[in-house]
């Protein structure tokens, strides 16, 4: 706390802007005690605590979901969205299938792309290596692990099969593998389902339920209210000979009608002018204090 008044004291800002996190908050407070305007961002549909504490100072509230997800006073909060890469766009036909075939994989193979985030995600992973032949059976199949477990699914995975990939994370070239798959499963994080909603992907959610306040649930919920994406509940995945994952990709590769469905209204809620809108609710506020 001291750190940060002293900090804002020699910079003099004209505005602070605070994402949300937990170090955000005594510079929040420093702000709010040299009367220096705040603008804070909540990516979850869940506010977080530091927002929470922060809201009633805030000259202007930022969301990453539509306003009646959140308490905040209407008057003063704005829905903007998350800020994503801007080469997170839809693939057409021709796009994607160049895309697959830069993954080395079949162009005329229905893809499913798996991933639980840059740590991985241990149900999801030990879903699919226990069922990787119905998964593979049904669309080749590109699981990103996360380092934890890599060498642990390695063994339990096949080599050889041209329908199955195993990666443990993937710095580069994220988006060229999302937007070749027919069919994403994911985890319901704020940044990773507005890539989602920008690429129009058809996409089954397995939120995790045990994080921070359960935002994760509530991100999916949000995605879920507007007939967007398919969920599965993450605590199934543990039980033995649990197929919802399966069942959930067969359901929707066999249905095309729902994948336009889906894509469709994923997209709907893509906000691909977030960073720019962001960008000038900060300098708008920054400006009356001129």
């Amino acid at each position: 706390m001291i750190q940060s008044i002293v900090k804002l004291i020699l910079w003099r800002p004209d505005v602070v802007f605070t994402k949300g996190g937990y170090v955000c908050l005594p510079v929040g407070w420093a702000a709010r005690l040299l009367r220096i305007p705040l603008v804070i961002h909540d990516s979850d549909a869940h506010p977080g605590l530091t927002n929470r504490l922060l809201a009633r100072s805030a000259t202007a509230i930022a969301t990453g979901a539509p306003l009646k997800y959140y308490s905040y006073p209407h008057a003063k909060t704005t829905y903007v969205g998350v800020p994503v890469g801007e080469a997170f766009k839809p693939y057409n036909p021709a796009q994607r299938r160049a895309a697959k075939q830069s993954l080395n994989v079949d162009p005329d193979d229905p893809l499913v792309v798996i991933t639980g985030g840059g740590l991985g995600a241990r149900r999801i992973n030990d879903s699919v290596a226990l069922h990787h032949v119905a998964l593979t059976g049904l669309a080749t199949t590109i699981l990103i692990a996360g380092s934890e477990q890599y060498d642990e699914l390695r063994a339990l995975t096949p080599h050889d099969n041209p329908k199955f990939q195993l990666h443990s994370f993937v710095s580069t070239g994220m988006v060229t593998m999302l937007g070749a798959a027919d069919i994403v499963i994911a985890r319901a994080g704020a940044t990773t389902l507005l890539e989602l909603a920008a690429l129009a992907k058809p996409t089954i959610l397995v939120p995790n339920g045990q994080l921070t306040g359960g935002h994760q649930l509530k991100n999916a919920k949000v995605y879920e209210d507007k007939h967007a994406v398919i969920v599965v509940d993450d605590t199934l995945l543990s039980t033995a000979g649990d197929m919802s994952l399966v069942n959930a990709v067969k359901r929707l590769l066999h249905d095309t009608n729902l994948q336009r469905t889906l894509a469709k209204n994923i997209h709907a809620l893509a906000r691909p002018h977030a960073a720019r809108d962001m960008a000038a609710l900060i300098l708008s506020v920054a400006a009356t204090k001129k």
